[in-house]
């Protein structure tokens, strides 16, 4: 471990995490109101899923790789319908708050917020393939990287969403719907 590794930690973070900054950018256009404590909880969720992938990805290398190469190719499908499905209620709910006149600030339940976390970093299990050649500690601290990196940026994203909700009004939840398909799509496609 050194400067270099730090570094190229931190970028693989900033790649990973880019999913988890267009979520958490939705989910801030969706709830403008947002407390600081569920702002925190919202990217804690998403760091943490960051750092847990990679560190299931690297312990099926060392276990079961034959089993989880058969597993690998559904990672995309998962997300894909993962996303689009919490996308999809974010784009029906918009619109009804649209037609219906209804309080445009919604409550993100925690049952969507894991599965939001699982979704964007089920990806970083693959990171565990390529740090497979590091030993526990080594593969520990670039899985913390990752989540640190992966939390500063999602509370970035989470600010600039609550900001620009302000403008967006009840739109915002048809737009955040759309980022989520979208994010899907792209993990998917990619």
């Amino acid at each position: 471990m050194n400067i270099l590794f730090f570094f190229n930690s931190v970028l693989l973070g900033v790649g990973l995490a880019m999913d988890a900054f267009s979520v958490s950018l939705a989910n801030g256009l969706c709830d403008p109101k947002m407390s600081k404590k569920r702002t925190y909880i919202i990217a804690g969720t998403y760091a943490f899923f960051q750092f847990l992938m990679p560190m299931i990805g690297w312990l099926c290398v060392h276990t079961f790789v034959e089993r989880f190469t058969q597993f690998q190719k559904f990672i995309p499908w998962i997300a894909l319908i993962l996303l689009c499905f919490i996308g999809g209620k974010m784009i029906i709910e918009g619109f009804h708050k649209v037609h219906e006149d209804i309080d445009c600030c919604i409550r993100l339940s925690a049952t969507t917020l894991l599965m939001q976390g699982i979704a964007t970093s089920i990806d970083a299990l693959s990171v565990g393939f390529t740090i497979s050649g590091y030993g526990f500690i080594p593969a520990f601290i670039e899985s913390l990287i990752i989540a640190a990196v992966t939390m500063v940026i999602c509370l970035i994203g989470l600010k600039i969403g609550k900001t620009a909700s302000n403008k967006l009004s009840c739109k915002a939840d048809l737009l955040g719907g759309f980022i989520l398909i979208f994010i899907g799509l792209e993990i998917f496609l990619t």
